[in-house]
């Protein structure tokens, strides 16, 4: 018998640490080559890290959350081969998966579902739920287990609910939860945003009962079954349009280089509430897009974040970012910039209301845009026109549509 080392390798981008995300074996464990065995997290992506032998699991590294080197030892495996060499062990450098896994749970227990493909939330979920993934039938690739397979599963379930559950609980029981992986990513940007930007913040109302109407008789014409617009699209769309005459808005800055970067391309980041947090999957080109193209390419992103399949690419290179709160968007917000861009639309709930048009009280569909733009670079003035100029293509849904502007 012998000990095989595995290091944490190198994932690129000159990182020099990753935080563990996860494990999926237990010290004790007989683990199969190319099985997975844990999974660490970078400021990109969760990586999944599959065993390079086969043997039995004599150590860790840490818990969920901590942080290790690369090169530092990661698992140490007791085989039957000879004893790996440090440098054999450094050779084993896994593949950067197309999927991105996020919000990874600390976990103490080895299930016998642990080696199925998912992300860890999902692995999460499953385990609160007291869940068997290997029961689960994954629709993603090569069988990955998505957040819709576990809904399915769930609902046709006999387990006790969570209500039941929750009677069974002490009123007076504390749960504490680590902040780790994606959810300590997110706080530590949303933290460094909020206090290097001089947000300013500009709110607008909009009228968009003709643009109401015209959705409705465009999605009057679908067939059954067929994706129905949303006002998201109609939207974007606006915005691409004005960002033309503002470039300093579509732009991102490079705080080591001390340098701006306007963009003639709008790459729209969607941000997207998902059960392990906000991701910002992004439609590239949409200025280049057509509203039906637009539309399905938002529809395409969002759900592939929320179905942890998102590729890396398609959560990086947005130059601005549209969030919207949906049905529940409130009256008004204060979004906070995705940096490194200088901007960010935010889109409240469309509702009716009584205003007052040439004298008269009239019923009108009113909805209100919270914008944040970061004052360094983007003048007020500058702002509120852009604000305006999407304010009226919305109201005159036609001019949307229009090239000479």
């Amino acid at each position: 018998m012998s000990e095989y080392i595995f290091k944490l390798p190198d994932l690129g981008e000159g990182m020099v640490e990753a935080e563990i995300a996860e494990w999926m074996v237990k010290i004790g464990d007989f683990v199969e080559e190319e099985a997975p065995f844990g999974a660490v997290m970078t400021d990109k992506a969760a990586v999944e890290l599959t065993a390079p032998v086969s043997g039995k699991v004599v150590s860790l590294a840490g818990e969920p959350g901590d942080m290790i080197a690369v090169g530092a030892a990661l698992i140490v495996f007791e085989t039957e081969g000879e004893q790996a060499t440090d440098d054999e062990t450094s050779s084993s450098t896994p593949e950067i998966p197309e999927t991105v896994p996020t919000s990874p749970p600390a976990t103490e227990t080895h299930e016998p579902s642990a080696k199925v493909l998912t992300s860890p939330s999902i692995r999460q979920h499953a385990r609160e739920a007291g869940i068997d993934l290997a029961r689960v039938n994954g629709s993603g690739p090569k069988g990955r287990i998505l957040k819709s397979d576990l809904d399915a599963y769930q609902a046709g379930s006999t387990t006790a609910t969570s209500s039941q559950r929750s009677a069974q609980e002490p009123q007076t029981a504390v749960t504490e939860i680590k902040v780790i992986g994606l959810r300590r990513i997110i706080a530590e940007r949303m933290s460094e945003a909020n206090r290097e930007v001089p947000h300013f913040a500009y709110v607008e109302e909009v009228d968009v009962t003709a643009l109401e109407s015209l959705r409705q008789h465009l999605n009057s014409k679908k067939a059954p079954g067929e994706d129905k617009l949303t006002l998201l699209p109609f939207i974007g769309l606006a915005l691409t349009r004005a960002l033309a005459h503002f470039p300093q808005i579509n732009a991102l800055y490079d705080r080591e280089r001390n340098v701006i970067s306007q963009y003639q391309a709008v790459h729209l980041g969607i941000a997207t509430q998902t059960d392990d947090g906000l991701k910002v999957p992004v439609v590239k080109n949409s200025h280049s897009r057509s509203l039906q193209d637009l539309a399905a390419e938002i529809r395409r992103v969002s759900t592939a974040a929320l179905e942890n399949t998102a590729t890396r690419e398609e959560l990086m290179g947005s130059t601005i970012t549209i969030t919207s709160l949906g049905k529940v968007g409130g009256i008004v917000t204060t979004p906070i910039i995705n940096l490194p861009e200088v901007a960010i639309i935010g889109v409240n709930k469309a509702v009716e209301r009584p205003v007052v048009v040439d004298g008269k009280m009239v019923i009108r569909t009113i909805m209100n845009l919270s914008s944040s733009f970061d004052h360094r670079f983007v003048d007020g003035y500058d702002a509120a026109i852009m604000i305006q100029q999407v304010k009226d293509m919305l109201e005159q849904p036609a001019t949307i549509f229009m090239e000479n502007l």
